[in-house]
């Protein structure tokens, strides 16, 4: 016997059982709420909007399915390409991506392509 009680190695330290007691070990994940979503996109469904992510890219394609945590499935999808010297810029080139899963982490901006359009930007000083 040692002087910390318990006769076998390790005593009564450290709480003997192993695997958490009641500290969260998966259970009932019934009775926790499911996340809700963000957005409402089931009216963007088969659909082509266009997506921008947190790296600078941006697709366009046809929405056809997406979960609460914004992670998409896009179809027929486009990347638009940027400019070499100035990656704010995108460029006339595209590169046809087809089916793609986007994750939700990355995106920034989801916009339907019908009714977009294109504004010259007004913060930038205009020469008259």
């Amino acid at each position: 016997m040692s002087a910390q009680g318990g006769g076998e190695r390790g005593g009564d330290r450290g709480g003997g059982d192993r695997g958490g007691g009641d500290r969260g070990s998966g259970g009932d994940q019934k009775d926790r709420k499911r996340k809700e979503s963000i957005l409402d996109l089931s009216k963007y469904l088969d659909k082509p909007i266009r997506v921008k992510f947190s790296g600078g890219r941006e697709t366009a394609g046809v929405l056809k399915g997406y979960d609460p945590l914004l992670n998409l499935v896009l179809d027929d999808t486009t990347e638009y390409m940027r400019d070499a010297d100035d990656s704010y810029k995108l460029t006339e080139e595209t590169r046809t991506l087809g089916l793609v899963v986007c994750r939700g982490t990355s995106v920034v901006l989801i916009c339907p392509v019908e009714g977009m359009e294109s504004i010259p930007n007004p913060f930038v000083a205009q020469d008259s």
